[in-house]
């Protein structure tokens, strides 16, 4: 039977994690917060590496999903086997979850839109799309249809889906590679669908990109008023006098130069009374004194 090249593999052994170490302990999932994270689920089909089914299993968890189906795996207790514990490195819950089936029908079975990952251009079967336009294509598909799923589909390690896999599937989905070397590993090519669809339901979600920071809000960290950054021009003006870099005689263009960078650098409060005290240093050590430590003193504005 002919079969579809797709996120070929080869060596499970790049993650960070000892092939040899023991598991660690499973970390907490985080909630879902829209509900779609739990509607979309990972098919491997007939993996033969444990390595790399631990792998899915971590990339998954980082991305926040945790519906992970094997068809036909090599092991039948792949999930517990230790290279794929020690590859999960700490999602080991998700790994503890998989279920296996022993047709790609059976996993799809619940299934309202699938894609199939692979490499190769086809001139039969589904109409094709590149990885972010399947993770859109997904959203929209879960936005409008309540309590549909949708699924990701990757093939074997060696020669990825075959044709009668791909046909199951709706749509085939291509990750854009180089195209004189577009062999990745299907571990790594699961981490990138993954990412690319919590991208999309995250954006859809309006839930937070970027980490959170902890902790009360500090006044320092606010935009400096306009009368704090003409205090701090003033007194950069006074400093640069007092070492000598500024020659008030023949000032050329030295203070509008300095003036447009600080009005354009959105300084913080604390960061203006920072600049005044190292030019409340600077005009101390023109004058041969020192100032006491941290000190801000401001010139008369």
């Amino acid at each position: 039977m002919t079969r579809a090249f797709s996120a070929e593999m080869s060596n499970p052994h790049t993650a960070d994690a000892p092939c040899g170490a023991g598991p660690r302990e499973a970390l907490p999932n985080p909630p879902d917060q829209t509900g779609l994270f739990s509607r979309v689920r990972f098919i491997m089909v007939q993996p033969s590496h444990p390595g790399n089914v631990g792998a899915a299993a971590r990339a998954l968890k980082t991305m926040g999903f945790h519906s992970l189906y094997l068809v036909d795996p090599r092991f039948p207790d792949v999930a517990s086997l230790p290279e794929a514990q020690a590859l999960a490195s700490g999602a080991t819950d998700v790994l503890s979850s998989v279920q296996i089936v022993p047709t790609l029908a059976e996993a799809l079975a619940p299934v309202s839109l699938a894609f199939a990952l692979t490499a190769r251009a086809r001139e039969l079967g589904p109409p094709p799309c590149d990885i972010r336009e399947a993770a859109n294509l997904g959203n929209a598909h879960l936005q409008t249809h309540d309590d549909s799923l949708i699924a990701i589909v990757l093939g074997t390690e060696r020669s990825g889906l075959t044709n009668d896999d791909i046909a199951q599937c709706q749509r085939i989905c291509h990750i854009p590679a180089n195209p004189q070397y577009s062999s990745l590993n299907v571990a790594q090519a699961l981490q990138l669908a993954a990412w690319e669809l919590r991208y999309a339901l995250a954006t859809a979600a309006a839930l937070p990109l970027l980490p959170q920071t902890e902790g009360q809000h500090h006044p320092g960290h606010a935009p400096a008023p306009n009368e704090d950054v003409q205090g701090l021009i003033a007194h950069w003006e006074q400093a640069l006098t007092a070492v000598g870099f500024l020659d008030p005689k023949h000032p050329k263009k030295l203070m509008p130069r300095m003036r447009h960078l600080l009005m354009r650098s959105a300084l913080s409060r604390d960061e203006t009374d920072m600049l005044r005290g190292v030019c409340t240093a600077m005009i101390h050590c023109a004058k041969g004194t020192r100032p006491s430590p941290g000190a801000t003193t401001r010139i008369a504005d």
